[in-house]
Order: C-alpha cells, then structure tokens, then sequence
C-alpha cells in the first residue's frame, strides 16, 4: 500500500475549448451565486475500473468528449469579470477549461477503497487545490484531471462553486459522460435564465485580492466513509416514525405518500423514474395516504438525526451549549414561479436547525429529527424570498466552517445521480471528494453504488470526535460498511 501522503505525478495540461462558440450572454451572479465566492472551489469525481481502451486513445476520446460538451455548458469555459459597479458575472469567453493528465500507477483501487480513512493521496487526484473560488477572475472556471492508476482511472472535475452548485455540477457530469459514450443529443440541457427572485441589484462588496475562505485548512481532521444500505436506513426510519420493521419484500408497506411526494418534488435529477411512478400511482389508489405530513420523518432526515445525536455526544458539549445542524436545500422547486430543474447556477440555501446539546442527546432520535423535519418544511417560497432579502439588506461570503464547536454542516444529497457517469467502460466503483471545504463537522452525502437507496455519508471530524463517532453504538448498529 502506498503511503498517505503519496500523490499523482503531472503528465500533461492543456486547454480544452468548446468546439463551437457560444452565443450566450454575461450571467449575473444571484444572491445564491454571489456568498459562494469565498469557498474553495468544488471537487468532485469517479473511480472507476481501468478501461481496455489504451490510455493515450482514452485521453484522446476525453478531451474530444469535453470540447463537445462545452457548447451545452458556455459558463464553464468562461471566466468570471466585475463590473464597475461592482457587480459579477459570468462572461462566457470560450477561454476554456484546464485538461490534466496525471500518473499514479503505484495506487491501486484497494489502495483507495480498502483503508479506514480516505487517503490523504485523493487530494492529489483534482486540480486547483484550496483555489477560492473568486480566483475564476483569472483563472479557468473548470478543470478535468484524469489520473492513471494501477489497476483504475480517477476522473476527478473541479468547479468555481461561486458558478455552480452539485445540481448544475452532476448535470454536466453526466452530459460529459453521456457525450463520451457516443450520445448524438443531450438528454438534460441547462437552462440559463435570470429571471428569478435570486438576482438582486445589491453589491457584495469584498476586500482588495478578493474574500478568503472563512474555516482553518489546515486544522487536524480525519475523513472517513460509512455506508448504509437501504434495508438499514429503512429499520432507522421505521424506529423514527414508530412503526414495525418489516421484511425487505414488504418494505414497500413503510413507505408512505409523504416521503414519496418529497422526492418526487425534490429530485430533479430523475424525473423520468417510471418504476416510482408506478409505485406512487399504486399507492393512491388503494386508498393510502400521509395525513399529518408534519409528522412524518424522510429516510434521510432520519440518518441526520441519527449522525446529529451521536456527532453532538462525541464532541462531549455542556448540556446548555447550543449545536447547529446545517443543510443545503435546493430552491428550485421551492421558490415561485418554480425555477427549472436544471437552472444553471446556485440555487442553494443553507437551513440551520439549533438545540442545545442536552436535549439533541438527552431526547429520542424521534425528536431531534422532528427539529430537522421543521426547518425544511418552513423553508417555502416566502422563507427563501426573506433569506434574500436578509441578504440584500447585508451582503456578504457565506461563513462556512465550524465556528463554535459545535456545528455541523451537511452538504450534497444522496439524490445526485453521481453513479450513472458511465463514459462508456461501466459505472463507477465509488465516488470522492478532494480536499476542498473541509474543517471538522463537514459531512457530504452521496448514494451508494447499489442505486437501491442506500446512502454513503463522506463524515470529516476532529480525530477525537471521529474516535467517538466510531464508538457509538447507537450511530454503528445502521453501518453497513466502512
């Protein structure tokens, strides 16, 4: 096994230009766009299995893949520019995106897959390490790095998170992967209006260099994956909700009109799930429904509850002492007029809930996902117009990190179809993240490879927390695997 700290050797960067030039005019930075500017950029990619393909004829087939996918996603080749106003945009200039070529052949899939931690040498498989993302002034606003390994490839995208969210991003993923498998038409187009309560006439105004990231990069951290299958996410869920758990060719019977409206309002990313819309369409008409939908608690609200409980008795806090649960929730079904589900850009915001310490491990998992369950439910078309205006009347960088001790800061969303990049050599073996915007409480929430709905939770602590987190009885007996 190779040691930690060992990383990919640089072979080749180019620029990769779209072939075609874009006609799309200067993009506002929204209010969701805007906070975004003081965060790494964002870092995300595949493992996969190495293809038969010989490698020079694979970076050859990628970086024609990349140019012809560009065209679809203009800002990505562009470069962002402030006006003397002070105002950002976008400016969709065809200067292109940075290709790397890099070699790790000493790394093998077990090497990555196999150790307890993530190993520190994935930071080494993306471009743009710790880059703010207000940098895309003069710097690329993407980079694609592949990375040869022993037995594998890593396709890793890093993107200026002040252009895109995970939305947007996994959308131009998958077209890139679909255009590289020989697609002649791209299933899920972007759409760039900025038409929308998000864009504001304020000015975010910021420090001459540009804003900083607002979290210490260099605290001591440890980054770990625990997996969840879907039977074990579903028992959580039953305990939550106070039902019985029933077997695994039952478990449709657990599943309730509520949570199925919440994801088909939700996901966007699959809209076409005919298999879910057979069962919802079943389940209405044999009579079942939600009738205190403010009770019912989502499979997924559940784990956070469950990870809130046992992160919060890890840290050892004072009873009194008050801990946050942050999650990012999608606004484009939340907001009215509804913005389209492939809206390109940020259309984010952050959802706090707030307990003190004693009752978040002192009361019931019930309880403490009942807090989480609130928020999201409040955060309506009116709560996101207030949180623009709130923003409007105070512009500035969204403060990411972990300020108090006590937070906790969940991103992504297990509903990112991050496993059907499949370029045209099988699906994935496992998704990771690079070492961008992460400080203790930071936990990224991917779905798993098995596509039946169980979960991977990417969870970076503060060693001692970690240790704690990984002694907890109550947080391990749902672990499928780490």
């Amino acid at each position: 096994m190779p040691c930690q700290s060992a990383s990919a050797s640089l072979v080749s960067k180019c620029t990769i230009v779209p072939d075609r030039k874009s006609t799309l005019g200067d993009l506002k930075l929204s209010v969701s766009d805007l906070p975004m500017l003081s965060v790494h950029y964002i870092q995300k990619g595949c493992l996969f299995t190495r293809p038969s393909l010989p490698f020079p004829a694979l970076l050859s087939l990628l970086k024609t893949a990349l140019s012809s996918t560009l065209p679809h996603f203009p800002p990505l080749a562009g470069r962002l520019t402030t006006d003397a106003a002070g105002h950002v945009y976008i400016t969709s200039n065809d200067a292109g995106a940075d290709f790397i070529h890099a070699t790790a052949p000493h790394i093998h899939l077990r090497d990555i897959l196999s150790p307890t931690d993530v190993p520190d040498f994935v930071k080494g498989f993306f471009a743009y390490g710790r880059t703010v993302s207000y940098d895309g002034h003069f710097r690329p606003i993407m980079a694609v790095q592949v990375t040869e390994l022993g037995d594998g490839v890593f396709v890793g995208c890093t993107v200026n998170h002040a252009v895109t969210d995970g939305t947007s991003l996994w959308n131009f993923f998958n077209t890139f992967a679909e255009i590289c498998k020989g697609a002649k038409r791209v299933s899920r187009l972007p759409e760039f209006s900025r038409e929308s309560p998000l864009i504001s006439t304020a000015v975010l105004r910021l420090p001459a260099g540009g804003p900083k990231i607002t979290f210490s990069a260099d605290a001591p951290i440890r980054e770990r994956i625990f997996s969840f299958s879907r039977e074990s996410i579903l028992k959580l869920k039953s305990r939550v909700n106070n039902r019985n758990w029933i077997n695994e060719n039952e478990s449709i019977r657990t599943v309730d009109v509520a949570e199925l409206m919440g994801k088909k309002t939700n996901d966007t990313l699959n809209l076409e799930n005919e298999k879910f819309t057979a069962i919802f369409e079943n389940l209405l008409r044999n009579g079942h429904s939600q009738t205190n939908k403010t009770t019912e608690i989502s499979s997924f609200q559940s784990l956070c509850a469950l990870l809130w409980r046992a992160v919060t008795r890890a840290r050892k806090l004072p009873a009194n002492k008050t801990t946050t649960f942050r999650m990012a929730v999608n606004c484009r079904h939340r907001i009215e007029p509804k913005l389209d589900p492939y809206y390109f850009g940020n259309a984010i915001q952050s959802i706090p809930t707030c307990a003190a310490s004693g009752d978040v491990t002192g009361r019931s998992t019930r309880w403490c996902a009942d807090q989480l369950n609130k928020s999201v439910l409040a955060h309506n078309d009116a709560k996101v117009r207030r949180v623009v205006e709130d923003w409007e009347r105070d512009p500035k960088c969204f403060p990411l990190g972990n300020f108090d001790g006590a937070m906790i800061t969940m991103g992504s969303s297990p509903r990112f179809p991050m496993y059907d990049n499949d370029f045209g050599w099988g699906r994935p073996v496992a998704i990771r993240s690079g070492a961008a915007n992460k400080f203790d409480g930071k936990i990224s929430a991917f779905p798993g490879r098995d596509g039946s709905g169980s979960v991977d939770l990417e969870v970076v602590l503060a060693p001692e927390t970690m240790a704690g987190l990984e002694s907890d009885p109550e947080f391990m007996q749902y672990v499928s695997a780490f």
